[in-house]
């Protein structure tokens, strides 16, 4: 099997649950530079760092994502790394010098992962205007457009809603950005499972990052956005899914630590990440997107993780994996609760064992059989059922 996969890089501090229960993570460089060699060592083929500038959900300590993901790349030679940034507190025109700049530096591993924003205060408390769902996606979709025309061969023009680029410039014909990245161009990621989040996805990015959830509903939103490339006349992205990973000897000590995480959640940190995250895609008319249908116990897991299912023995959690390969996942983005030994070890353990392993065909998986176990309150998907 050719899946590929990605790790959160915990330049957050709190790890990536939001629980009092132990783990061992820390979110500093040094550390973080030593995980990233690691991740390298074992076949991990991407590094995800995360954006964040006010305190929230319980991490109150951030490294920023493009600089953290800059000098990753400087300190390895494979791995590819991922900033990721917000429209509307970043300009995309000085952007596009950065990422080319740090795509330099990697030889050809950067990448961004725009994130059109859920937590408003962010926005708000930074002076910046807060604008609606989609309009936030319009605004992402015109930043991705000034940013590939600024890595293009001649100066830019641009004239969109949101951003006007390349007038009034004395001695230049447009505005100018060089040198041009090593890759040509630099990757988009993206994340959304909105309508508005799936239309951009299917006429801007290279790849979508999911949420977690079971087979069904990300197959659902791998179909409708095939569905809008097609109207669209574009190649469709890839698709990454979230999935926190506890890989354990028994089935039954994995399912032991998730509960131990979840009846140990920081109860007001998430409580306060439920309300922030209502300016997303559930508050469309639509009410569809990302946390649509999170309670509290999933978002102890921030994205969703625990829904994807990849908690259990080795055996099953490959066996999962090519579950979402069948549906067309082709980028895993795993998170740990102890990264200091559970990153390498999944590395050494599943990445080889997935290589390894036989593709599913699509046509084997009864979607409708798929069943969803409910661990200490959070829903853990678990696949297809035998019968």
């Amino acid at each position: 099997m050719d899946t590929e996969f990605a790790y959160w890089v915990p330049n957050v501090s709190g790890g990536l649950v939001v629980t009092d229960w132990d783990m061992d993570t820390d979110w500093t460089y040094e550390y973080n530079r030593d995980l990233a060699q690691t991740a390298e060592d074992v076949g991990f083929d991407y590094a995800l760092a995360q954006a964040r500038f006010f305190g929230s959900y319980g991490a109150n300590k951030q490294l920023e994502a493009l600089s953290i993901a800059t000098a990753l790349a400087a300190e390895t030679e494979d791995l590819h790394l991922i900033g990721a940034v917000h429209p509307g507190l970043w300009h995309p025109a000085p952007l596009a010098n950065y990422i080319a700049t740090s795509d330099r530096i990697s030889n050809g591993r950067f990448s961004i992962n725009v994130v059109s924003g859920w937590f408003k205060d962010e926005f708000t408390g930074f002076g910046e205007p807060w604008l609606e769902h989609d309009e936030r996606y319009e605004r992402s979709a015109e930043f991705i457009e000034v940013l590939r025309g600024m890595w293009s061969d001649g100066p830019l023009k641009y004239d969109g809603r949101h951003y006007q680029i390349g007038h009034d410039v004395t001695g230049f014909d447009g505005a100018p950005s060089k040198p041009a990245p090593k890759q040509n161009p630099p990757k988009v990621f993206q994340g959304g499972n909105s309508k508005a989040a799936r239309k951009m996805a299917a006429k801007h990015s290279d790849v979508l990052f999911l949420n977690g959830g079971d087979l069904r509903k990300l197959n659902d939103i791998i179909e409708d956005v095939k569905g809008y490339a097609e109207e669209f006349g574009t190649e469709p992205p890839k698709f990454a899914a979230n999935a926190f990973v506890i890989q354990r000897d028994t089935e039954e000590e994995a399912k032991d630590v998730l509960e131990s995480i979840i009846e140990n959640a920081t109860e007001e940190a998430v409580e306060g990440f439920k309300e922030q995250v209502g300016e997303a895609g559930q508050a469309t008319d639509a009410g569809e997107g990302m946390w649509d249908d999170s309670d509290f116990e999933d978002l102890v897991q921030y994205n969703d993780g625990f829904k994807t299912g990849l908690i259990g023995t080795k055996e099953q959690i490959v066996e999962r994996i090519r579950q979402l390969d069948a549906i067309g996942i082709d980028i895993v983005l795993t998170g740990f609760l102890h990264y200091d030994t559970e990153l390498e070890i999944f590395g050494e353990d599943i990445i080889p064992a997935v290589e390894e392993a036989d593709p599913l065909d699509e046509d084997e998986l009864d979607l409708e059989q798929e069943e969803v176990e409910e661990v200490a309150g959070a829903e853990v998907a678990t696949g297809p059922s035998d019968d």
